[in-house]
């Protein structure tokens, strides 16, 4: 069971009959992009997953849930249904690159329905192609499942105001330094940071060549960030709480379990103005 990261060659010798391979390129400035180049070619077997209906519930945008709302765990299970996933089945989750947007989502969503055996492919489809394994343009007609996950309530975050509890978690920040500092926010109404906030900008996780930095490297660049804070302690946000799993990952990966999602992350937190809003560094 791969829980983490997996290799392009670790995965090319599994059966389909033995992985649900979950194809989940996204381009925010171009929605349809993704599946348009899961159609162009895509890894044998991977079904495909679209961030804004299998991964989010963008109906509850208006509830101060953030830009990408959670889906309820009813609505988990039918795609994972319509997907012909079962419990136990080794999923393996991939982006076009480094994984910092929806499989790193999907990776999480998984592990808070409590399935640990799900794996980001890590350095995403080009791995798989720079590792000149085979590529298809069929999509796969798998046999659906029924089946109903629940999910954790204690690996997520969705009340506000828990983020300044007494004792206060240690809030991480996964946007660049620019969007935390405030210079610049494409996305949101509003520029700046959760009041306390570090920042950790999901970028840093991986190499220069688009994989995942050791185990070893991660644990040691969140150790300086935590400090004498338990893993259990710290809060992932992002702008929407996608990117932020992209963190959480690395955290499991680099050994340092217990971490939690802000789910509604910035984008949440700023649907009511009176919220407070940090700029700069810190």
């Amino acid at each position: 069971m791969k829980s983490t990261l997996i290799s392009a060659t670790e995965l090319a010798p599994l059966s389909p009959q033995d992985v649900l391979i979950v194809d989940c390129r996204k381009d925010l400035a171009d929605p349809a992009k993704g599946r348009r180049d899961y159609l162009a070619g895509h890894i044998p077997g991977a079904v495909y997953a679209e961030l804004d209906t299998d991964l989010s519930d963008l109906s509850r945008q208006a509830e101060g849930l953030g830009r990408h709302p959670l889906p309820s765990a009813a609505a988990f299970s039918a795609v994972l249904g319509r997907w012909g996933w079962r419990p136990g089945l080794q999923v393996v989750c991939h982006d076009a690159g480094n994984g910092a947007l929806a499989a790193a989502r999907l990776w999480w969503l998984l592990r808070f329905a409590g399935q640990p055996a799900v794996a980001v492919l890590d350095g995403g489809y080009a791995a798989w192609q720079a590792a000149g394994l085979p590529s298809e343009t069929i999509a796969p007609q798998r046999v659906p499942t029924s089946v109903a996950v629940q999910f954790d309530s204690a690996q997520v975050v969705l009340d506000h105001a828990a983020l300044h509890a007494v004792p206060a978690p240690l809030l991480i920040d996964a946007r660049a330094a620019p969007r935390y500092r405030g210079d610049t926010e494409p996305l949101d109404p509003v520029a700046g940071h959760v009041p306390g906030a570090r920042n950790r900008p999901f970028a840093d996780n991986l190499a220069a060549d688009g994989r995942f930095k050791s185990a070893l490297e991660l644990k040691r660049d969140f150790l300086a960030v935590l400090g004498a804070r338990a893993p259990s302690a710290v809060v992932h946000m992002c702008g929407s709480g996608v990117t932020a799993c992209h963190n959480l990952l690395a955290m499991e990966h680099a050994g340092l379990a217990g971490s939690r999602l802000y789910a509604p992350s910035w984008s949440g937190w700023v649907s009511d103005r009176a919220r407070p809003v940090a700029t700069g560094e810190e």
